[in-house]
């Protein structure tokens, strides 16, 4: 049996972490953040903590977003600022492209590379993509697609 890369392990670890989204509205979305090898903190799409879910109640859906979940990224940067866990220089692994504005909480709480698993953004406006790839690329943010066998840059000589 061959022993999984660090890319192939937690890749592998935040598909599980997706399995608990409670939104069934988008993907099945889920983000860990690491640190020398070592998780500090996990997230997936769901309500806070003590709220209902959507796949027990519904949706509070306006202007076409549910505003009852809060984005796996987010919930595993609210993980790690609750118990105090510092995240600064981390790496976060997620299974799709953050949203501009989970993007400016990355960017904003340390976090210096992101690592995604799918390639495939879903987004409300093609603007996400391009304001995202700007604040990453203007910020240092490495920010890379693993594709199962290796990390593919997203931001090679980006032009803002």
């Amino acid at each position: 049996m061959n022993r999984p890369s660090w890319h192939e392990y937690f890749g592998e670890i935040t598909k599980v972490v997706a399995t608990r989204t409670t939104c069934d509205r988008g993907i099945k979305k889920g983000c860990i953040i690491v640190k020398d090898n070592r998780i500090l903190a996990t997230g997936y799409a769901g309500s806070p903590p003590g709220m209902d879910h959507c796949d027990k109640v519904g949706h509070l859906m306006i202007k076409g977003h549910c505003l009852r979940t809060i984005h796996a990224e987010r919930n595993a940067l609210n993980f790690a600022a609750k118990y105090g866990v510092s995240i600064d220089g981390a790496t976060a692994y997620i299974t799709d492209s953050p949203c501009y504005h989970c993007s400016k909480d990355l960017v904003a709480t340390g976090i210096k590379t992101v690592i995604i698993l799918s390639n495939e953004y879903r987004t409300n406006g093609q603007w996400q993509i391009e304001e995202r790839n700007k604040l990453f690329y203007k910020c240092n943010m490495k920010y890379y697609w693993y594709d199962g066998n290796k990390l593919v840059n997203l931001l090679p000589g980006f032009i803002p």
